[in-house]
């Protein structure tokens, strides 16, 4: 690899060596924030996906028999070496998705750490239940296994913290990996994997770079025990569709379409404040993005009036400049998505601040905030993934909770209100895999990720998501033996 900033040749980690696809093709990687190609990475073929699996399967073995404290320390290390290389990783990233450095810095690095972290606890955890005798004469008891190979996909909008989500569980658990990201954010991936690749043996880490083919082959390979994609409905439900001819166990973290519910009694400079952030950060680009509030008619237009001033306020804006709170979007499909959206507005909907491309260099979109819509608008039933807030209004808590759970996702959502009891309600009520209260989107390792729905299946961080890369075996024996 070449110093990170100048134009390079990206390769895949396989078996502990960096290797160019079987077949030699390439494809190439633009920085978002200058719409320029920054490096070539491979676009792995089904040779490439051979070889990978078959270094996992080779690794899984002694992997597998490793004590939970070899692991951990394997994974401490992992950490340590994360933040004894943030620089790299920072560049890396930002290079890939075009997000602030200074962002990226304080907001990504730190968790990443901290998930590793606690994944390394969770290793000395692989426990079962007590052994019981439930049949005269015979003990039962529990072990619990890592399940073997995982093949895993990882997006685009957090390149790097998506993928410590996905091998961080796995690696605790005993299981070896074959990790592929984005076919537009190869580069922090391909970093990373040196950097685990010099702690761990040969064979348990491996990555492959390609597109959606390349994934397509390492889902259906037999070998993989285990497919764990975060993207797309569309993608999670090929990926389930694939899986399923082999019986391979999913885990899918899907799209989101964040209903923020605020109440009359709340603190509405302090909600537009929040939901600002908590919309716009990271360009809107969030499964969990507080995208589509829903605000109490009494407040409708005060609500309006200081999201659009936070709105107005809040700066998109190059890598390096300190004022931004987001960078672009991730490519020019996604430029065209989000305009799209907008363009097709209907009449009855009254676009607030934004709504356009700013600049005409990299695909950069302005913080956006749209209001009038009703429950049936393309723009409130179907994900934006952009710097875009919808506003729609409400009379009443039933009404709603309607308007909250009448869409197909089921991620994340939020009330804003001073009421405990109706806040314990609607979190009782709400359709949704996280419920936030007078705050949308912190995260903490400890506490499961995940939706319902179209939203998917299966957790993200927690002890739930590193049950999710184990299996349960139970063993019984004779006592007179």
């Amino acid at each position: 690899m070449t110093e990170l900033g100048q134009a390079r040749k990206l390769r895949n980690y396989i078996a502990g060596e960096f290797k160019d696809a079987a077949d030699g093709r390439t494809t190439e990687i633009i920085n978002p924030a200058t719409g320029e190609v920054y490096a070539t990475a491979p676009l792995s073929g089904q040779a490439d996906v051979d070889a990978a699996m078959e270094a996992a399967a080779a690794a899984f073995p002694a992997w597998r028999d490793t004590t939970p404290a070899e692991r951990q320390r394997a994974l401490l290390k992992i950490a340590d070496a994360f933040e004894e290389r943030a620089d790299e990783l920072i560049a890396a990233e930002s290079e890939n998705t075009g997000k602030p450095l200074g962002l990226t810095r304080s907001e990504e690095i730190p968790p990443m750490v901290d998930q590793i972290r606690f994944f390394a606890g969770a290793a000395r955890m692989l426990e079962g239940r007590s052994a019981g005798e439930y049949m005269e004469g015979l003990t039962s008891f529990v072990r619990r296994e890592p399940i073997g190979v995982c093949a895993q996909v990882a997006p685009w909008n957090y390149p790097m913290m998506m993928g410590v989500w996905k091998f961080a569980p796995a690696l605790a658990a005993g299981n070896t990996v074959v990790l592929k990201p984005s076919d537009t954010t190869p580069a922090s991936t391909v970093l990373m994997a040196e950097i685990i690749g010099s702690i761990v043996p040969k064979g348990v880490f491996n990555v492959i770079c390609g597109d959606r083919d390349t994934g397509r082959a390492m889902v259906e390979h037999p070998t993989p025990a285990m497919a764990s994609i975060t993207g797309s409905v569309r993608a999670g439900m090929q990926v389930a569709e694939s899986a399923a001819k082999d019986l391979k166990r999913v885990h899918l973290e899907l799209g989101g379409k964040a209903p923020v519910l605020v109440f009359q009694d709340a603190d509405i400079a302090a909600a537009a404040a929040g939901i600002s952030e908590a919309g716009f950060f990271n360009a809107g680009q969030d499964c969990t993005a507080a995208t589509r509030v829903l605000v109490h008619e009494s407040v409708h237009d005060d609500f309006v009036t200081a999201l659009a001033k936070a709105a107005a306020d809040t700066k998109t804006g190059q890598p390096d400049d300190e004022d931004v709170l987001y960078g672009p979007l991730n490519n020019a499909d996604q430029l065209a998505k989000v305009s799209g959206f907008i363009d097709r507005l209907p009449a009855h909907a009254k676009v607030e601040a934004g709504g356009h491309r700013v600049g005409d260099k990299g695909y950069f979109y302005a913080p956006t905030v749209v209001s009038g819509l009703k429950q049936d608008d393309e723009i409130i039933q179907n994900e934006v993934f952009g710097p875009v807030i919808t506003v729609q209004s409400f009379t009443d808590e039933d009404q709603a909770l309607a308007y909250a759970n009448g869409v197909e996702y089921a991620l994340a959502s939020s009330v804003w209100t001073k009421d405990h009891g109706r806040a314990m309600r609607l979190s009782r009520h709400l359709d949704f895999g996280c419920v936030w209260i007078n705050t949308h989107i912190p995260l903490v390792a400890e506490m499961p990720h995940g939706g319902f729905k179209k939203s998917g299946y299966g957790k993200d961080l927690s002890a739930y998501g590193f049950d999710d890369y184990t299996r349960v075996k139970h063993v019984m024996t004779s006592l007179e033996s």
